[in-house]
């Protein structure tokens, strides 16, 4: 297996085993949340790499000997030929990608039920962006008990949602995954108290009851958190039969860990009152939830159909970033039955989250090293980052080899 990078090549490890766990359940959440004008990617001036491309060679013939027909007629003869081509050439050029070809057969794995996270993805799907990019795309629901990196990383789907940190556990086992887009510029997660709790600064979560994940960062990104406020760091773990913000409201744990644009809204919608201590405002540096993964060896194998598909996911999230309320019906009318979010609830939150998708940049989806570098260098440092043995890796990768900007449109 070959790696790519910067168009060459590099030797990785075979897949061993699934190294991502519970922590799966939680970020990229999925989690309940898990969960100007948009470039075309496509069209007049765009090339595709669904779209014939021909030149047309002529040379010249040394020498001086007499035309051997009639010139007039001879002249006739080329001046057809050469519109003959004209007329072959506007024809490819304005063909639509895809046009004529059979659309290449993607898939693409969810972490979670369908949600706002995953907007620009059916807004793509709804308008028919995929098709008009040469695309056949298959959404594969969330399947629990496995890690979209792992089906990834085994060929299972060519994409997959996924989480920065997820990404470094499963890299670190020797799954391989490789980040082609930000769905996020910024993590929007946060620890939740209940405003009625009186706990409404991170350092007096000192001693009080977590209801987690099971995830094997979650316990040094919040001690940090709590020692960067002036706490000792110390917390008690619990088991919750309910998820999220439930568990709070319902007394059987005194914080969580949820996604602000999806779980809370919905508490907000539910009446229930919570302070917020955003995950990169208190000692931890940022990083990106979710992400768009694939695997290099797709990457190698077929990088027009990478292409292809991350140029179209990308004008799917530059809509919705436009139109935030068409974009949360074109999610609800394109999710399956049974699996739909509620409307209201959906627009609510993709009027919170479009805004964010690619707050600070210029474009949605990039990603910089600077941010693929100190997250999980915090992750290393730990010591929770563990081989496909589950022994602690203590040797820094090289990041730059985690994320590619390379399929942007």
């Amino acid at each position: 297996m070959s790696e790519y990078r910067n168009g060459g090549t590099i030797p990785v490890l075979p897949t061993l085993r699934d190294n991502g766990g519970r922590m799966r359940r939680q970020h990229g959440m999925g989690l309940q949340l898990n969960a100007p004008q948009p470039p075309p990617s496509t069209g007049p001036g765009k090339s595709s790499p669904y779209t014939a491309r021909w030149g047309v060679s002529t040379r010249g013939r040394a020498g001086t000997e007499t035309c051997p027909y009639d010139a007039v007629a001879g002249g006739r003869r080329l001046l057809s030929l050469l519109l003959a081509v004209a007329v072959l050439l506007v024809g490819c050029l304005g063909q639509q990608p895809g046009m004529g070809d059979e659309p290449e057969s993607l898939t693409l794995a969810l972490d979670w039920t369908p949600n706002t996270n995953h907007t620009g993805i059916y807004v793509a799907q709804q308008k028919g962006w995929y098709e008009e990019a040469g695309v056949d795309l298959k959404i594969l629901p969330y399947a629990d008990g496995t890690t979209t990196d792992v089906l990834v990383s085994n060929g299972k789907a060519d994409f997959g949602i996924s989480s920065e940190e997820s990404v470094v556990l499963a890299r670190a086992a020797g799954q391989d995954v490789v980040s082609v887009a930000a769905v996020m510029q910024k993590n929007t997660s946060a620890l939740v108290t209940l405003k009625s709790s009186g706990i409404d600064r991170p350092k007096e979560l000192d001693g009080k009851r977590y209801a987690g994940f099971g995830a094997p960062f979650e316990e040094p990104v919040i001690s940090t958190m709590i020692e960067h406020d002036g706490g000792s760091g110390a917390f008690k773990n619990v088991t919750a039969n309910l998820y999220g913000y439930e568990a709070v409201k319902a007394g059987q744990a005194d914080f969580v860990w949820i996604f602000m644009g999806w779980d809370g809204v919905q508490a907000r919608r539910s009446g229930l009152d919570l302070n917020a201590f955003y995950i990169s405002e208190h000692g931890v540096p940022d990083y990106y939830t979710p992400v768009i993964v694939s695997s290099n060896k797709k990457i190698k194998a077929d990088p027009e159909a990478v292409r292809a598909f991350v140029s179209a996911t990308a004008r799917g999230y530059e809509w919705a970033i436009e139109h935030p309320d068409e974009a949360a019906e074109l999610l609800v009318q394109g999710a399956p039955k049974g699996a739909a979010p509620d409307p209201a609830l959906a627009r609510e939150s993709q009027q919170w989250l479009s805004p964010r998708y690619k707050e600070g940049g210029e474009k949605w989806g990039t990603q910089d090293l600077a941010k693929w570098t100190e997250y999980p260098r915090f992750m290393y440092r730990t010591g929770k980052v563990t081989d496909a043995a589950g022994k602690p890796v203590r040797e820094e990768p090289e990041y730059e080899r985690y994320f590619t900007n390379e399929f942007l449109p």
